[in-house]
């Protein structure tokens, strides 16, 4: 898909304007966010998405708009996985809950600002070296398979671990022992200081750089026109804040995501290598946008299915013990009740 520059300019522009929009509407002032200002929110944002697939069905072609909600599906989906991480950082900086969404805000921002540096590069990478393909195939293989051994694994008590570059931020600059509201550096006797603020918005943004280094190569896998890749990324990226508080408390029921993920990386990591021994000339199979849209899209269905079904499950099991132990001592009283001389 050809894009002019001007196309490119106007895109940058609404997207930003729709930043504005969001900022000074929901992010502007600090306050709790409620469940139905999130899912007002999230459904403007899938809306909007939706809307600009369509548009590049009507002026641009089927192929285009097929990869965008390839694309924009998959980079969800893995932004949900994102959200882990997100409330492990909001939990260890006791961030205050008034101040999370500014928080969110700034560090998707900046997430989203390092992913178009790194679709750049790899948009120039892919166009210059054929043979990455067989990298990013064989990447997203191997990470299917770490996150199928980390899902068994079973480590429920995971604890986030902050990066040498947040570690060194904090080494080399003072801050604050507690936040000064939605200050990110303060000056205090003459000393200026930064403030957990600062720190937890880095700790969010650095962090989901970790999670571009299977993400991008993942949407290589599905297209390689740099337009699509950047949208569809920007507009998983923006809805990330509602959607965290939409489904936070029910991440933890979603116990199949990432073997569901896992699929989706392992299916597209073939799907790369095919299409690079494709491009040597040797003849296999290629798989079409229409069929990776089916998989991707049948594989979160399943497993949002499933998760759901195990939580209930386990649910009711831990309800049945638990009503089975107050028996059990209620029991024991009575027959104690009974032994004690009248």
């Amino acid at each position: 898909m050809d894009v002019s520059m001007a196309v490119w300019a106007l895109t940058i522009f609404g997207l930003c304007a729709l930043i504005a929009v969001d900022f000074f509407i929901g992010g502007r002032k600090p306050h709790e966010v409620s469940l139905k200002e999130a899912g007002t929110w999230t459904v403007v944002w899938i809306l909007l998405a939706v809307a600009f697939g369509v548009g590049l069905f009507v002026f641009g072609n089927a192929q285009a708009s097929g990869e965008f909600f390839a694309g924009y599906v998959t980079e969800k989906s893995l932004s949900v996985d994102n959200l882990f991480v997100f409330v492990l950082i909001m939990t260890k900086f006791a961030v205050p809950s008034i101040y999370q969404q500014r928080v969110l805000m700034v560090g998707v921002l900046i997430a989203l600002v390092l992913r178009a540096v790194f679709i750049a590069m790899g948009a120039a990478i892919v166009s210059t070296f054929s043979w990455v393909f067989f990298i990013f195939g064989a990447f997203l293989i191997w990470t299917a398979w770490k996150l199928i051994k980390e899902a068994r694994a079973g480590e429920e008590d995971e604890e986030y671990e902050e990066n040498r570059f947040l570690k060194l931020v904090e080494r080399r600059f003072p801050s604050t022992d507690d936040y000064r509201g939605t200050k990110l550096v303060v000056v205090e006797n003459g000393k200026r200081l930064i403030t957990p603020m600062l720190i937890v918005m880095l700790a969010i943004g650095s962090t989901d750089v970790l999670f571009a280094l299977d993400s991008i190569p993942a949407i290589f896998g599905l297209t390689q026109d740099p337009y699509i890749v950047f949208t569809a990324n920007a507009f998983a990226l923006m809805g990330l804040r509602q959607l965290y508080f939409l489904i936070g408390g029910l991440l933890k029921k979603l116990v199949h995501l990432a073997y569901g993920l896992s699929i989706i990386l392992g299916f597209i990591g073939v799907k790369l290598v095919l299409h690079a021994l494709h491009e040597t000339g040797v003849h296999v199979p290629v798989i079409s946008i229409p069929v990776s849209l089916a998989v991707i899209g049948g594989v979160l269905v399943v497993t949002t299915a499933t998760s759901l079904w195990a939580s209930k499950k386990q649910a009711e099991a831990e309800a049945a013990k638990k009503s089975s132990g107050d028996d059990g001592d209620n029991g024991g009283q009575d027959r104690q009740h009974e032994s004690l001389p009248s």
